[in-house]
């Protein structure tokens, strides 16, 4: 198993110098040469097992350069009962037909966890394998849940330094103040006078600027990722829709074999992306369907083919998805062309220069054989968030929300009633006065004052993580332009010039 880079096939590294790099020097993205099967029969195996062996079984297979001991300890570490209490990615079921895949029992609340709480435990171990390594700069831009996920898995770990762009005016309240207020010596957080674009932007130009990385090297240095863009952010994401179909298939063993459908709320095209890779590993999937919200670029590049990110941007009340570019698009685009890099590479030359391309009748015909787009507004995901609550007294936040409003679009559209599981990214705790509002319930000044009412209307408590923010101390107040955030690196990693 090895790893290559989407703009260049022929540029091969290891699984653990993919997870340590984050980003090909090309900047293209590291993809599996090849993907491995996972059998039927293998599959009901991993029905009778704990998530973490079914972690252990699916990552062990990509990382041929870590022994089971490695992975199993990662693994161990990652998923430990005191962070994710009990079942990390617990099943709930609406009805005969919906049911939730829940993705926000970890400590940040947030579906990030799944990924970024094994991934500092991978990438230490890379830097270990590497003889020239150094340390780790994890940089990272986040439109609100990768940041404070990213920022609890890495606290302290030794070997690594973490600096955390966000968008001052494109995320929550509470997702800001998670972050604001993180402990651990090595990280440091600032807010961008611009939106989660342009600090992904950013952030991508200070990987590839030469000056920066020379100044790396010669000061032990190196940049590596912790957006969906690493690897090892994305492998174990891909762990949860085989257990997913595990525990559906495990209620009724009748039901093995048959395919479903997943419904992922996305912007950056990372999380739908792992339920493909899953899908062309063997595990029965019927459709993979990509929920947007107002930002629907998305939904127009899967029906068209047309990726075209010049557009107005919206700050909606589900901000983790106010993205208009998709970086794992990428990926996928590799997949589909057969690994021609040099298409994907031009595709990325195109949407660089003009913020816009189009991809062939034959690729697009390839997409939508899996793929199925379509979009929620705010006011639909209010609708859809306040309907499953009355009906069911299952209260889901906001992306939650956009996933099945467009999964009602999508059974009155299509007809297609198969068995579907809609992938549920946040507490709704962290959005607490949007829901609220959904639930027909008075919004309170106070954001504390909103958990409290939101719990009592609810019936169901506060996540500890989120309660515990109101006694906790902001260290972190920085704030720079989208074209001051080189000079902000510089100053956080005390570089010298």
């Amino acid at each position: 198993m090895e790893y290559c880079s989407t703009r260049d096939r022929k540029r091969n590294v290891s699984a653990a110098q993919a997870i340590a790099q984050g980003i090909s020097v090309d900047g293209g993205l590291f993809t599996p040469v090849s993907l491995p099967r996972i059998t039927p029969e293998q599959l009901r195996e991993m029905m009778n097992m704990p998530y973490t062996q079914r972690a252990e079984r699916v990552m062990g297979l990509f990382l041929p350069d870590y022994t089971a001991e490695e992975i199993r300890a990662c693994v161990a570490q990652a998923y430990d009962v005191r962070k994710f209490g009990g079942t990390p990615a617990p099943l709930t079921r609406l009805d005969d037909q919906v049911s939730v895949l829940e993705l926000w029992h970890g400590p940040t609340c947030a579906f990030k966890d799944m990924a970024l709480q094994i991934l500092p435990h991978l990438m230490t171990r890379a830097l270990e394998k590497s003889d020239d390594a150094g340390e780790a700069v994890i940089l990272v831009a986040t439109s609100g849940d990768t940041g404070k996920a990213a920022l609890e898995g890495f606290k302290d770990v030794p070997g690594t330094r973490m600096v955390v762009f966000y968008p001052e005016h494109g995320v929550s309240n509470m997702q800001k103040l998670q972050m604001r207020t993180q402990e651990g010596e090595n990280v440091a957080v600032c807010a961008i006078e611009g939106n989660f674009d342009d600090a992904q932007t950013g952030v991508k130009q200070i990987f590839t600027d030469p000056d920066m990385v020379q100044a790396l090297k010669e000061n032990g240095m190196q940049f590596s990722s912790a957006n969906s863009i690493n690897w090892g952010r994305l492998l174990p994401q891909i762990v949860y829709y085989f257990s997913a179909y595990c525990d559906w298939a495990a209620e009724d063993p009748a039901r093995f074999g048959t395919p479903i459908n997943f419904v992922v709320p996305t912007g950056n095209f990372g999380n739908i992306l792992a339920g493909y890779y899953a899908r062309c590993m063997g595990l029965p999937v019927n459709r993979l369907i990509c929920a947007s919200n107002a930002n629907n670029v998305l939904t127009e590049f899967i029906r068209t083919g047309v990726y075209d990110r010049n557009r107005l941007f919206y700050a909606t009340e589900s901000p983790s998805m106010d993205i208009l570019v998709s970086s794992n698009l990428e990926r996928l685009l590799f997949e589909l062309s057969g690994h021609d890099s040099a298409q994907t590479a031009g595709y990325m030359q195109l949407l660089q220069k003009h913020g816009k391309y189009k991809i062939g009748t034959g690729l697009r015909n390839k997409m939508q054989q899996v793929f199925y787009g379509d979009c929620c507004t705010d006011a639909e995901g209010r609708a859809a968030l306040g309907g499953v609550f009355a009906r069911y007294g299952y209260l889901m936040d906001t992306h939650t929300a956009v996933a099945y409003g467009v999964y009602q679009k999508y059974v009155r559209n299509t007809g297609d009633e198969a068995p579907t599981v809609i992938v549920s990214t946040a507490s709704p705790y962290k959005f607490a006065d949007a829901v609220l509002r959904s639930i027909g319930a008075q919004v309170p000044e106070d954001d504390f004052e909103r958990l409290t009412l939101l719990s009592e209307r609810s019936g169901t408590p506060v996540p500890a993580p989120i309660a515990g923010l109101q006694t906790q101390t902001v260290r972190f107040n920085d704030r720079c332009g989208k074209d001051e955030m080189k000079e902000k690196v510089w100053d956080l990693l005390d570089l010298s010039r």
